[in-house]
């Protein structure tokens, strides 16, 4: 860097450019003075060469250089645009290409942190989960800030790790990365904004980090205003949205006015219309929908329905009450939830409920009003098509395009996770028939009605799903292996990973043995683990070894489900294991064929062919919906079942083989 020859400053003056302090204006060769009209130098200024050109929407191009704007305290990288800033840039590091045009102002103020060391209220809007933001905020690292304030050693721990990363992030100074683009915006206020960003209209950024990606680019859209905010590589938020005290994670799109404070929202979360306050969105939480509001609750694939509702005070000590609703589940419309409750994982709640449930032991039942009571169908949603369908459609959803994925994501319909709720759910609802009889009309759960034959059903439904995750695995297991003797399957079922016995937990979607969890605590609290980075390697390495630890969960549960220990299999066992699990596959899978079946009902065909008789009706719905036969979803069930009967059979046929 130079200071500028006389004769550039006199050709910068003549073009209308003045400075407080021309001897602090440093330039880098090649400079070109013709690319500086009517700009205003103020403090410490340095110039990279304006070269090249951008290429604007129908074909209009301009080229690099800065016009009517006033600078101070700046740096400004090779081949930017800047143009029509309506009052200053101060105290930025603005890098190379970044675009930036008709912008109010962009300033950073004395030791800024952009956001970074916001405290998040979630759950409880008085405090008390408090969550500090930073970049690399995960679902994971989120979830053991605000739910573990059981042990303030650890709360401490982990706030200590986060104060080290405020003071990394705090300055003086701005960064606009490369690529960056601002257009048509109000006034941006300590915001640092990642390469290949993109805000368009946004009325007003204060306190802020976009911690874009060229892989994925941040994108800020018309009538924005956020406060005190993260926004991760690939998030989205647009059309009149308004943040206060947010994280927003990674591919997540909020948009259409919708509202948030005091809210987390990882992965893949897509929020419109409504409002959220003070919740803990894990991946794929989704409302879509107007008079919708999600307030001081935990969710993870959630799909809430229009209307959905929930209240966190019941009007004496004020908003201190919080639920969670375990992964997976749905809320339909205008359902509603009174705080405190616990709704187990993938269940449906329909109607209003104010008793305050707990279904945590009776994961995919249905939650239903009947004239102010509280209904509860466990299991039933083992054979929903909904289910199922979601659990395929997660993984595809994913529009994460960071390979930097932060948040770690299981989507796994039957876990170690969930199994271990239906062996118990199992357990508890044979306890609640023998306490009132086997031949009650109805059975009490908590402040819930079970109908009897829902307990019934529900049994058999947790029996078949049960039979089909433990006879999978033993499957996958045995699966292209060669074996010549019994002892050989034996060898071959023996687990291969030291730890997953015992409780397994839901991490902001990620799913470990509870004991890893611990391990991992103690470490924290004895110092053996003490950076977030060290924290985020941990759960890294849990998610990495997910199957080999499932498996040795699943050897530990093997004599409470076919009453022997893996050692004292024999191949007649493995026989009887591999038709007990087609049996459970197929029974579901025929199950889930004829909930299918329903979509394509006359009822389904109702207002269809709306000006002709039942044939044009019938040609109307095949012409929109399809036929039965050809629906993807039912030729993917039928094709599962044969898949799963010749790799069942396959099996069968190799051990008779041992004789």
């Amino acid at each position: 860097m130079r200071t500028i020859t006389p004769q550039e400053r006199e050709l910068l003056e003549a073009q209308g450019c003045s400075a407080t302090d021309w001897s602090r204006v440093k330039v880098a060769d090649p400079f070109h003075p013709e690319a500086y009209r009517n700009v205003n130098f103020s403090g410490d200024i340095a110039l990279e060469p304006a070269e090249g050109s951008f290429a604007l929407d129908g074909g209009l191009e301009v080229k690099s250089g800065i016009t009517n704007a006033t600078l101070h305290n700046v740096h400004v990288g090779r081949g930017v645009y800047i143009r029509s800033i309506a009052n200053y840039i101060a105290n930025y590091d603005i890098e190379d290409g970044v675009f930036i045009e008709n912008v109010d102002r962009i300033v950073t103020r004395p030791d800024a942190t952009f956001g970074i060391g916001t405290e998040v209220s979630v759950l409880n809007e008085t405090g008390g989960r408090e969550v500090v933001l930073y970049p690399r905020l995960s679902a994971q690292t989120a979830y053991m800030m605000a739910m573990y304030r059981h042990n303030p050693k650890l709360t401490a721990a982990l706030q200590e790790m986060a104060a080290k990363e405020v003071e990394k992030a705090r300055s003086s100074r701005g960064r606009i990365g490369h690529n960056a683009r601002i257009v048509n915006s109000g006034a941006l206020t300590d915001i640092n904004v990642g390469a290949y960003a993109n805000i368009e209209g946004a009325s007003q950024l204060t306190n802020g980090t976009l911690a874009s990606s060229e892989a994925d680019p941040v994108k800020i859209g018309a009538n924005v205003m956020a406060d005190d905010f993260v926004m991760a590589a690939g998030s989205r938020v647009e059309d009149g949205v308004v943040l206060r005290n947010v994280f927003v994670g990674q591919a997540v799109h909020l948009t259409h006015l919708f509202s948030a404070h005091d809210s987390l929202f990882f992965a893949n979360c897509a929020c419109e219309n409504g409002e959220a306050c003070a919740i803990f969105a894990g991946p794929y939480t989704v409302t879509m929908h107007k008079s919708s509001l999600l307030i001081a609750g935990m969710f993870s694939f959630l799909n809430a329905g229009s209307g959905s509702n929930q209240s966190n005070h019941m009007y004496k000590l004020g908003p201190i009450h919080q639920g969670i609703v375990e992964r997976g589940s749905k809320t339909t419309s205008d359902s509603y939830i009174l705080w405190p409750a616990k709704i187990g994982a993938f269940s449906l709640v329909m109607g209003r409920h104010v008793s305050h449930p707990d279904t945590s032991r009776l994961p995919f039942s249905y939650l239903i009003e009947k004239k102010g009571r509280t209904y509860l169908v466990p299991g039933v949603n083992l054979k929903s098509v909904g289910s199922v369908r979601d659990a395929q459609k997660w993984p595809k959803r994913d529009k994460r395009r960071d390979p930097d994925r932060l948040d770690l994501i299981n989507f796994n319909l039957l876990s170690p996770y969930t199994i271990s709720k239906m062996m118990d759910g199992r357990a508890l609802l044979d306890s609640i028939e023998a306490v009132s009889g086997v031949n009650a009309d109805k059975y009490a759960y908590q402040t819930m009605t079970i109908e009897t034959r829902a307990l019934q059903k529900g049994r058999f439904y947790y029996t078949m799903a049960i039979d089909k995750f433990m006879g999978n695995s033993v499957i996958k297991r045995l699966e292209g292996a060669d074996f010549t003797s019994p002892s050989d399957i034996v060898g071959r079922l023996q687990p291969t990973h030291p730890c997953g016995q015992g409780e397994w937990v839901d991490i902001g979607g990620m799913l470990a043995p509870k004991s890893e969890i611990s391990a991992l605590i103690r470490d924290i609290i004895e110092e053996k683990v003490t950076t977030l980075a060290q924290v985020e390697e941990r759960f890294r390495q849990l998610h990495a070894d997910y199957y080999d630890m499932e498996w040795t969960w699943v050897v530990e549960h093997f004599p409470q489900w076919w009453g022997k220990t893996i050692n004292e299999l024999l191949p007649s066992d493995i026989l009887r294991i591999v038709e007990r699990w087609r049996d459970s596959v197929v029974g579901l899978d025929k199950m889930l064929y004829e909930d299918a079946r329903k979509e394509f009902s006359l009822v389904s065909k109702v207002g269809f062919g709306v000006d002709g008789a039942e044939a044009r009706q019938e040609s109307d719905f095949e012409q929109v919906r399809g036929a039965f036969d050809s629906d993807p979803f039912v030729c993917m069930v039928l094709d599962h079942i044969d898949t799963k009967t010749r790799l069942g059979q396959e099996l069968i046929d190799r051990v008779k083989r041992l004789g």
